[in-house]
């Protein structure tokens, strides 16, 4: 195939060890466009709704989309998905690295695991040679180890995915680690793996990947290196990855420290990039493709602890896994890291769910009896170890946080819901939307919980006002239309977000790949559906209205920031109530929340309207018709 396209579609039962070769469809790839969009169209075809996530119902797919393993701009993304564990919706979680150009090479454009293996198994794929391997003597070790052991056993130039002992367990945040640092670490899909036998996936291929019109493709790719390589984002980039953040973040107000009780960490300079790269760093790192070598091989240096190598902290792990749990160390950051990563937990809500656990000792909630003697204090690195690994053996108390703080709140209850930062399950990640409602709206409104990645407004909230709401319903709705496509193009959104790589720019190099002749509003468009069929599933799942499960935790309306530069700062419940009402609007759903048969029809998704009705759950048109703006055509001003 001359389409960005590698040929071949795998389905293995893991149940019976049957592995079936499929040719892989084009126009499933050109209606959905690979990566997030195929996941989210055959998780929604093939999963009962009573599934168990865990259970042998659920299927898990990788899917490498089109444009990775490209040669085009940071071209190495994988997606994962399945119905998630920990919000009971539609899952999925990318990661870069090399794992999904090498999936390309030997072949091979999207797996799907049916079933469950009555043993530890893992997949071996050495291009034509496919083979559910003995994973027994590999159960039970660390993500990082295992991967190590597997390139020692099987050969350096296997890239390898891998899961720790925390999805052997059904840790519902469990991540999937690849490349000694690269996470797929949202909505669970760990603990999917952990639940079908899957210890790891590796592959190895040399074949090629044909494209539609090389030539052209490698004089725009050229002309991109040679102008952004100058750009003046590009060496902070470079020198400390996404940590240059952090001390960012402090001073505009939306880091969240101490279980997001304040926005505003005193000792910031303790744990920033400056901090990373003067303590930690060993060399920098790059994904394939990129030579944006953002990914930082780090140490952690900690007085009686081994000596431990990672690749990060970045941001978010600095973010949720730093300030928000009182770390003053940059050491001690990169070693829960490292903790974390070879557990197997996504760092995002692994930090969520250990500051949540922390606040819950400080107000006595729980007590060292609970913590088996221990006690769980702000800043003590030796009380986070223990605590964690509580967690990841699913032992003692650790069961309950083991389900996440929504899951732990309810266990533990006494009001504790207010402070279990999460929205539909999953853990916010590192930015606090008191003052910045526009990202707080992401986070509530996003279709796999609580996560960045999906809408990042904060510069467009400083720039539009930050004391006001209105007008962030559509901000948002266009970046969940943008953002989003790089998940399901299998690329990395740095280029487009911060060196000027334009979506324009991005879907000409997806023409080239593909011969399809898409325009950015088509692209647009497609990602829309893609929102709205997530959007059914979740509903369909959960059998309630959508505005139900969109309320952020209390926390976030009635406390308003203690301290730094946002002191006194914060939004009200009814800033929240007109904030969901702009986007339901703006999307062209009922005010509960719900796609109506008008939106689904446009988008030709009829039969996730059919379903919708059948379950009293289609939404009503708003009086005066659908809104002619419903988010793929607007653009705020800051992009």
């Amino acid at each position: 195939m001359n389409n960005g396209i590698a040929g071949t579609t795998l389905r293995i039962n893991l149940t019976t060890g049957e592995i079936e070769r499929i040719l892989s469809d084009e126009e499933v790839y050109r209606r959905w466009h690979g990566g997030r969009g195929v996941i989210a169209k055959i998780l929604y075809d093939e999963v009962p709704r009573n599934a168990d996530p865990l259970g042998p119902e659920n299927i898990f797919i990788v899917n490498v989309g089109i444009m990775s393993g490209c040669f085009i701009p940071a071209g190495s993304k994988v997606e994962f998905g399945s119905v998630s564990p920990l919000t009971n919706g539609h899952g999925d979680s990318n990661m870069g690295g090399h794992f999904g150009p090498m999936l390309k090479f030997a072949g091979y454009d999207m797996i799907i695991f049916t079933g469950i293996s009555p043993k530890p198994v893992y997949l071996y794929l050495d291009n034509d040679i496919i083979e559910l391997r003995d994973a027994s003597r590999y159960w039970g070790m660390g993500s990082l180890d295992c991967e190590k052991q597997l390139k020692k056993d099987l050969g350096e130039d296997f890239e390898i995915a891998t899961i720790g002992p925390a999805g052997e367990n059904g840790v519902l945040f469990s991540c999937i680690t690849h490349d000694f640092g690269r996470q797929a670490g949202r909505t669970g899909q760990g603990a999917v793996m952990g639940s079908k036998k899957l210890k790891a996936i590796a592959v190895r291929g040399n074949r090629s990947i044909g494209v539609h019109d090389l030539e052209s493709l490698k004089k725009q790719v050229m002309e991109i290196i040679l102008r952004t390589k100058t750009h003046p984002n590009m060496e902070p980039w470079q020198k400390y990855g996404t940590s240059f953040f952090v001390k960012w973040s402090n001073d505009n107000a939306v880091l969240p420290a101490y279980n997001f009780q304040t926005t505003y960490f005193e000792d910031v300079d303790k744990i920033d990039g400056n901090q990373l790269v003067e303590q930690c760093l060993i060399s920098h790192k790059a994904c394939f493709g990129c030579w944006m070598n953002c990914g930082k091989y780090t140490k952690a240096v900690v007085p009686g602890k081994p000596i431990v190598h990672l690749e990060g902290p970045e941001y978010e792990t600095t973010a949720t896994c730093g300030s928000n749990l009182g770390m003053k160390d940059i050491n001690h950051v990169a070693y829960i890291n490292w903790m974390l990563d070879n557990l197997g937990m996504d760092t995002m809500s692994g930090g969520g769910v250990t500051a949540f656990a922390m606040e819950c000792f400080e107000r006595g909630l729980i007590t060292e009896k609970d913590l088996e003697g221990h006690t769980l204090k702000w800043g003590s690195l030796d009380d986070v170890e223990h605590f964690l690994d509580m967690v990841a053996c699913r032992r003692g108390i650790g069961e309950w946080f083991a389900g996440g703080s929504k899951q732990a709140s309810e266990k533990i209850g006494h009001g504790s819901e207010k402070f279990a930062m999460q929205v539909k399950g999953q853990e916010m990640s590192g930015y606090d939307g008191r003052w910045a409602p526009g990202m707080l709206l992401s986070y509530m409104t996003a279709d796999i919980g609580a996560h960045h990645n999906r809408s990042w407004t904060i510069t467009v909230d400083i720039e539009e006002g930050r004391e006001s709401v209105e007008g962030r319903a559509k901000i948002v709705v266009y970046l969940q239309h943008i953002r989003p496509l790089f998940d399901t193009w299998c690329i990395c959104r740095l280029f487009w977000g911060e060196v000027d790589v334009t979506a324009e720019e991005i879907v000409e190099s997806l023409n080239h790949i593909t011969g399809w002749g898409v325009t950015v509003d088509e692209a647009l468009r497609t990602s829309e559906m893609i929102w709205n069929l997530t959007r059914c599933h979740y509903i369909e799942r959960n059998r309630a209205n959508g505005r139900a499960f969109d309320y952020p935790p209390a926390r976030s309306w009635e406390d308003k920031i203690p301290s730094g530069p946002g002191k006194g700062k914060g939004v009200t419940r009814d800033q929240i109530e007109q904030m969901l009402d702009e986007y339901y609007e703006a999307r062209g759903w009922d005010k509960n929340g719900n796609p109506t048969r008008e939106v689904l029809e446009d988008l030709g998704l009829v039969f996730a309207a059919d379903n919708l009705e059948k379950l009293g759950f289609l939404g009503k048109p708003i009086p005066g018709g659908i809104p002619p703006v419903r988010g793929k055509k607007y653009k705020p001003k800051a992009f």
